[in-house]
């Protein structure tokens, strides 16, 4: 690796190695699954329940889910105390972060596996928390990024000059609403949803402009436009 970037002959070599399929029975030997579809309910909990009567009974399920509480997962499955949460950052090759979410039956052999699996195999920096929608890094940043919003909403600043000041003047390596149009405005609007649903509390509210930008499909870096344009 050089500058941070993989060789060609490192690249062909880490291209070989997933193997790609369609078929929820070619899991049926897999040791831990990760799931992460988008932030919708039914869908997980539908693939949940596929991924339960698919694999091996003493396979661990985990969820890249952002916020929607695991327990909810876990109750749709056989194996409640082998769910849980591993919730990666994007970009996920250059962020070091893991968050291991454990819900109420979450075993302490399933936290120990994953957070193993996470550290000495995939060499990344966890932490834990518990099972409460948003966990510990979107619990602070969603309500930090809606803040932003509802600035640019509100006609006090513009994006450009909300991003500029919280990069220059708090030494942050990307502006909020950047940051949103990476992570997916959709996605955004998914998460405060989910914690807004919990805890009932105005900050985890999504504004109205992000919730018509969805609406209009103005979703961020994933479309060429978002609060600001990537075409």
């Amino acid at each position: 690796m050089r500058g941070g970037r993989l060789e060609e002959a490192e690249r062909h070599d880490v291209h070989s190695r997933p193997q790609w399929v369609t078929d929820y029975a070619d899991l049926h030997d897999r040791e831990l699954v990760i799931e992460a579809a988008p932030e919708n309910e039914d869908l997980k909990f539908s693939i949940f329940r596929t991924l339960d009567e698919a694999v091996q009974p003493g396979a661990i399920l985990a969820s890249n889910t952002s916020s929607i509480p695991l327990v909810k997962m876990a109750a749709v499955t056989k194996r409640p105390s082998q769910v849980v949460g591993v919730h990666f950052f994007n970009p996920v090759p250059v962020l070091p972060l893991v968050e291991i979410v454990q819900s109420l039956l979450t075993s302490a052999e399933t936290l120990e596996a994953v957070t193993t699996f996470a550290e000495k195999q995939l060499g990344k920096t966890t932490i834990r928390s518990k099972d409460r929608a948003g966990f510990v890094v979107n619990a602070l940043l969603i309500p930090y990024i809606l803040s932003a919003v509802r600035m640019m909403e509100s006609g006090f600043a513009s994006a450009e000059d909300i991003d500029e000041g919280m990069v220059k003047g708090c030494a942050h390596p990307m502006g909020p609403l950047h940051l949103a149009d990476l992570i997916g405005l959709d996605t955004c609007a998914a998460v405060a949803t989910s914690m807004y649903a919990e805890f009932k509390e105005q900050l985890f509210a999504p504004p109205p402009l992000l919730l018509r930008m969805c609406e209009a499909g103005l979703l961020g870096r994933k479309t060429g436009q978002g609060f600001f344009s990537y075409a």
